[in-house]
């Protein structure tokens, strides 16, 4: 019996790396079932696992058990709506990459993202890319808007691929952890990654989408060991990310700065709408919560994907 690490699903086969960091292919013997979860896939890239070796020879080993997952992230299911699709498990964080102009990434887009991963627990910083086509006056722009979400508790960076700015600062946030990489096609993903690690240039080239434009049914998942015990996962589908299984009135408990005022509103259950004596409309109205914010949960709760 051996033990072992998902590194990358096709569907119906895995990439499993063992303790000693061989690469088996395996398959699931019979089904599995997670208590409570419905998904369309079984397992995902992050999943610990362990094999029986099926033949050395061919480099194959069958997949008997996973072990607990410390959390995971799924989007709603391309081809069963009524299922989630399991995208990554095991993750210590998430780094969304945006840009705010060639191509603008919407904060619509980014808030969704934001409360996605809130509901799975996982903790985001937001890359602001492309850096160099600013002048200080675009540059400037930028302030506000990653302040409003380094005031929520996010952690922001300022990141050029061309200049290398914010390059030590996210090999330093990257280092020792599991972490998702997601953002819209032409935010210069692929770029920003191979200049953290250069080495993963022709294997992101040759089996990675990174999330390319139009590709809306890609699901398939790798992970990438960067430097020892520093791993990346990208998954391309995650520009789809579905809010699973959230009622209309848990939307806001993943606004943290409408969490904090849940219980000061009149009604248990408001939506913060048109109700009376509504805390987060009036923190609204007062500045205290940001328009852009609250737009976006109304674009949530009235079922606006927020892709662009």
């Amino acid at each position: 019996m051996a033990k072992g690490l998902i590194i990358r699903s096709t569907g119906s086969w895995y990439d499993v790396r063992d303790e000693e960091g061989h690469i088996w292919q395996a398959r699931l013997k019979g089904k599995f079932k997670i208590k409570g979860l419905q998904t369309s896939n079984p397992l995902a890239v992050g999943d610990r696992v362990s094999m029986e070796i099926e033949s050395e020879t061919e480099n194959t080993a069958v997949i008997d058990r996973i072990e607990d997952r410390e959390n995971y992230i799924a989007r709603a299911s391309v081809h069963k709506t009524a299922q989630a699709h399991l995208l990554a498990a095991n993750l210590d964080q998430a780094l969304l990459i945006v840009t705010l102009d060639f191509p603008r990434t919407s904060l619509g887009f980014i808030d969704r993202f934001l409360v996605s991963a809130e509901s799975f627990r996982i903790p985001v910083t937001i890359a602001f890319h492309k850096q160099d086509i600013f002048d200080e006056e675009g540059r400037d722009q930028h302030q506000p808007i990653m302040d409003l979400y380094a005031g929520l508790g996010y952690g922001t960076i300022r990141t050029s691929a061309f200049t290398g700015e914010g390059i030590d600062e996210l090999r330093a946030f990257l280092r020792g952890k599991i972490t998702l990489i997601s953002g819209h096609s032409g935010v210069g993903k692929s770029t920003l990654v191979n200049t953290v690690a250069p080495g993963l240039e022709l294997r992101t080239g040759e089996v990675s989408t990174f999330a390319n434009k139009g590709v809306h049914t890609t699901t398939f998942a790798e992970m990438f060991e960067i430097e020892p015990d520093t791993f990346l996962i990208d998954t391309p589908g995650i520009k789809e990310l579905g809010l699973i299984d959230m009622e209309p009135a848990e939307i806001s408990h993943y606004f943290p700065e409408m969490r904090e005022l849940l219980n000061e509103c009149r009604f248990h259950n408001c939506l913060h709408i048109n109700e009376p004596a509504c805390a987060v409309r009036d923190a609204v109205e007062e500045g205290r919560i940001a328009a852009s914010r609250y737009h976006s949960y109304l674009g949530m709760l009235e079922g606006n994907d927020n892709r662009r």
